[in-house]
């Protein structure tokens, strides 16, 4: 199977109010991945806060979990920045550090375009010597990769697939069929937006790129396997388990919950990176009751 296919799970990178990785908590975090045999690790993702932390402290988380699962399980590690040349220098680094993979969105202050962007993975691409995925992340980077840009990136050396946002219009088929006729075969598509997974991958996309499967990989596992399996009936089930969280994570958005979650499993304490602030207390009474909801749908 492709390294950029079925479950990769998404951990928070916990670390101190000084950006400073805490790489005893790291190794808990992406083992308790690994014994759930997701089928890769997404590190240093959005959910990893890699924009808020310093070249030497991505390299240390990166350095930490392949110490800790490296040869276990396929770790992808994020590699965006502003500049280019940094960008190629934590390729290289997460290359020197053992990583399977890369993953790679176009960071911006400045607007970009899309010759900008094509020139940027490329060079990033070759930099790494690894195998990378599109990370198309108009959320927060404002930029949105149309299918001719994918198609035109999908033809550069280790360029191998595409992390997509949610389709506006919900019809997952229409768009994986478009991109399916626009790129290469063995092009891997995969989906984020944790809510949208059962369906993607029911409608034939390779991977879900998950923020929950970070903190709860059995999980998230579960919903993985009975949609890959066309098992329907059994994905809707498990989905409509989750759907407590999913509303928290549509609400507060998923990178502030997942910190609240954390410390509710009993994994650590770990405040996000400032400016962001923790989820307030309405909010986490409302996650003590999701978590149960969840627990008590899939594990009965």
């Amino acid at each position: 199977m492709s390294l950029f296919h079925g479950l990769s799970a998404f951990p928070i990178t916990p670390t101190d109010a000084a950006g400073i990785v805490d790489a005893a908590a790291l190794t808990r975090l992406v083992q308790r991945i690994e014994a759930a045999k997701a089928d890769s690790i997404g590190l240093l993702g959005s959910t990893g806060s890699y924009a808020f932390l310093a070249r030497d402290q991505r390299r240390r988380a990166v350095e930490t979990a392949m110490a800790a699962v490296g040869g276990k399980i396929p770790v992808i590690v994020g590699v965006g920045a502003l500049r280019t040349d940094e960008a190629e220098a934590l390729a290289r680094d997460a290359k020197a550090a053992g990583a399977d993979g890369l993953l790679l969105a176009p960071v911006s202050y400045t607007p970009l375009v899309e010759e900008e962007v094509y020139q940027h993975f490329a060079a990033v691409a070759e930099a790494g010597g690894l195998p990378l995925a599109i990370y198309n992340n108009p959320g927060t980077t404002k930029f949105t990769f149309s299918t001719a840009l994918i198609a035109r990136l999908a033809k550069v050396a280790n360029i191998q697939a595409v992390k997509m946002p949610l389709p506006q219009t919900g019809d997952f088929k229409a768009e994986i069929a478009s991109l399916r006729q626009a790129t290469p075969s063995g092009f891997a598509i995969g989906y984020s937006g944790d809510w949208g997974a059962g369906p993607a991958i029911l409608a034939g996309s390779d991977a879900w790129y998950s923020v929950v499967g970070g903190l709860l990989p059995a999980e998230a596992l579960a919903l993985t396997r009975a949609a890959q399996a066309g098992n329907a009936a059994e994905a809707q089930r498990i989905d409509q388990a989750f759907q407590p969280l999913w509303a928290l994570f549509k609400e507060f958005g998923s990178f502030r919950v997942n910190y609240a979650i954390a410390e509710q499993l009993g994994l650590g304490s770990f405040a996000p990176p400032r400016p962001i602030l923790p989820i307030g207390d309405e909010a986490r009474v409302r996650l003590t009751a999701a978590l149960k909801h969840l627990e008590a749908q899939t594990h009965s």
